[in-house]
């Protein structure tokens, strides 16, 4: 059996891999393609060995949440809207770069030869200039918590993807700066320029708010491809009316699209949109097919022929028999269609999904491991640290972050 899955929680590639990984995993699964485009998942499964609740515990157990599509009702409206989620992003990018290029030009601004103010300049100085930027750090951070708290719970699950890496060099990075801080000012204190000087070059505060910028910038841009194939889809689901005028018991009765049953008789007017797929039982008029069939010239249909849902009836009224309801429709199956198309993978697709899922642990193990190595090679722990950290914030996905969701705009 073939069964549709939305999956929530999913925030970039490693976490569809880590999704497909463990629903795989589970007996009687036999095929499972997960799309982070559509937050949905097409699992191929034997009913005689698993069900939906297994498949949903196993993608719970990797700590991401899934459930069936609603059939048969009218989905609630979601509480946040796709444009909400755009506006937010917007909104946190813009003040993000607005901390971020003063930091940029505070921190880089002088190996370029800009102009510093004075009161920057100098040992004397140098807890003014790392201060200032840590101001201008935190609120870049704050801004965009969102990484730290989706990075840092996907890590201690056991399931890091590219948010912890994020997180981590990030927070890295933060938290070096203020340890550079303290051993500037304990400099200052105790006479000791060189310390001063050594540590206000290795500041990292830019770093830690150019990869969450950045990110950012890239998940606004997937955020925005996303709501196009939504609406997309979304106005093809539009086509079709909410209601039907149906005759049961000889009354006319107005009743939600959803409840109509096949055999029931169907009244369309002039005007109207057909609500499911049927037989003309009597009456004769035009309807225009072209959301449908691509025809711009309108079909006449008499006594006999079908009609199909979300075509229009341009003149004339008649009476159909409903022959496919619900998901069965002509206009449902093209959406399925659709979806199955967004959540289906090219091979390259898979094996980039593939890489994603070992980048995240390798680059936190090679980062470790550098550390390690030039401890071991008796460098002291603030240098040892440094290198690791360094590992952390080259390795952050700002490119592939920026260049997923442009490939796909």
């Amino acid at each position: 059996m073939k069964q549709k899955f939305n999956v929530t929680g999913m925030t970039c590639s490693a976490c569809s891999a880590h999704v497909e990984k463990s629903v795989a995993k589970t007996e009687g699964v036999r095929s499972v393609q997960v799309s982070l485009l559509t937050n949905s998942m097409q699992v191929v499964y034997d009913e005689s060995v698993t069900d939906p609740a297994k498949i949903i515990r196993a993608v719970e157990q990797s700590g991401y949440g899934a459930f069936l599509p609603q059939k048969g009702a009218a989905a609630p409206a979601p509480q946040v809207t796709a444009a909400d989620v755009i506006k937010q992003m917007k909104r946190r990018l813009i003040l993000s770069f607005c901390f971020l290029i003063p930091l940029f030009y505070l921190s880089m601004g002088h190996m370029m030869g800009l102009p510093i103010p004075h009161f920057f300049h100098g040992t004397e100085n140098a807890l003014t200039f790392a201060f200032t930027q840590l101001l201008l750090t935190l609120p870049v951070a704050y801004l965009n918590r969102s990484y730290f708290q989706v990075g840092f719970q996907t890590l201690f699950r056991g399931s890091p993807n590219m948010d912890s890496l994020v997180a981590i060099g990030s927070s890295a990075s933060i938290l070096y700066g203020v340890f550079a801080i303290y051993q500037m000012s304990y400099g200052l204190g105790h006479g000791d320029p060189a310390r001063v000087q050594q540590y206000a070059m290795d500041l990292y505060f830019e770093g830690a708010s150019m990869i969450l910028t950045l990110i950012t910038l890239g998940k606004y841009l997937e955020t925005k491809s996303k709501g196009k194939t939504s609406e997309a889809i979304t106005r093809l689901m539009d086509l079709a009316p909410k209601s039907a005028a149906v005759v049961r018991d000889g009354q006319e009765l107005q009743i939600p699209v959803e409840q109509v049953l096949p055999g029931d008789t169907v009244i369309v007017r002039p005007g109207q949109s057909i609500p499911v797929d049927g037989v003309v039982l009597d009456g004769n008029s035009f309807v225009d097919e072209s959301a449908i069939t691509g025809e711009s010239i309108p079909v006449e249909k008499t006594a006999g022929d079908t009609v199909t849902a979300a075509t229009i009836n341009k003149s004339g009224s008649f009476r159909f028999r409903a022959t496919r309801v619900g998901d069965d429709t002509t206009l449902s199956q093209i959406i399925a269609l659709m979806e199955e198309a967004g959540a289906s993978k090219a091979p390259i697709s898979k094996l980039a999904d593939k890489v994603a899922g070992i980048f995240v642990p390798a680059v936190i193990t090679i980062a470790v491991l550098a550390s390690v190595v030039w401890l071991l090679a008796g460098k002291p722990f603030s240098f040892a640290l440094s290198i690791g950290i360094a590992v952390l914030v080259i390795s952050c996905p700002c490119a592939l972050g920026l260049a997923t969701p442009v490939a796909i705009m």
